[in-house]
């Protein structure tokens, strides 16, 4: 289904989505406990690696804070999956109708990707009114988006935009209100996770979250 009301909440109030690809699940609790330290509550875990799955149930357990959104949705079984594991939503790079019919039957909080107006509106039609843009900057940044999404600024779409976004840019996204989060690789990268680097890890979600409270007026 299209993102609940409680969980699109809990995104537009926590803004900064840490995104993370995990490839050694012992690293999987240290790397999200060094994210709240630094202030950022909320992940998106790619299901890229063989350790995304027990990452999913590990974080869960130990660090239940923690609001949980898994990335690279691609299949229709993954969707019991990562809900059955503990994720509390889901998001993909594109829009995929099976997908997100899987997730409606199955009660599952879940934001497609797109990066078209006909995609957008695909989306649209499924009941969706929060979605990923991917990959944001690649295709033009906030000059993309608010000209591709000009035409349909009275159905009230809010966007969370991923791919480019860096400490550099965040400030222009946070002060655009179509965007109701961020996601971002920087703050916790793969590097970092796996040199066990927690010290930088929870200084980039500090620094981002200054930013984007900054400028929200949280």
């Amino acid at each position: 289904m299209a993102l609940s009301d409680t969980i699109a909440n809990e995104i537009e109030k926590r803004g900064i989505l840490a995104v993370l690809e995990i490839e050694d699940v012992e690293t999987a609790v240290p790397a999200a406990k060094a994210l709240i330290a630094g202030g950022v509550t909320m992940i998106e875990l790619a299901l890229r690696t063989p350790a995304a799955m027990p990452s999913i149930e590990r974080i869960a357990k130990e660090v239940p804070e923690m609001l949980i959104g898994i990335g690279t949705i691609i299949r229709k079984d993954q969707v019991a999956a990562v809900m059955n594991a503990g994720a509390h939503f889901g998001v993909a790079p594109g829009f995929n109708r099976e997908i997100v019919s899987e997730a409606d039957r199955l009660g599952f909080s879940f934001a497609p990707g797109i990066s078209t107006a006909s995609e957008l509106e695909g989306a649209v039609e499924m009941g969706n009114k929060i979605l990923k843009l991917y990959p944001a900057e690649l295709l033009g940044g906030l000059k993309y988006l608010d000209g591709m999404t000009g035409p349909y600024s009275y159905l009230g779409l809010k966007f969370i935009p991923l791919g480019g976004i860096t400490p550099e840019n965040l400030p222009l996204y946070a002060a655009n209100r179509k965007v109701c989060a961020i996601g971002g690789t920087w703050i916790a990268k793969k590097p970092f996770v796996n040199s066990h680097d927690w010290a930088t890890i929870e200084k980039n979600a500090a620094d981002a979250v200054k930013t984007w409270n900054r400028i929200r007026g949280n």
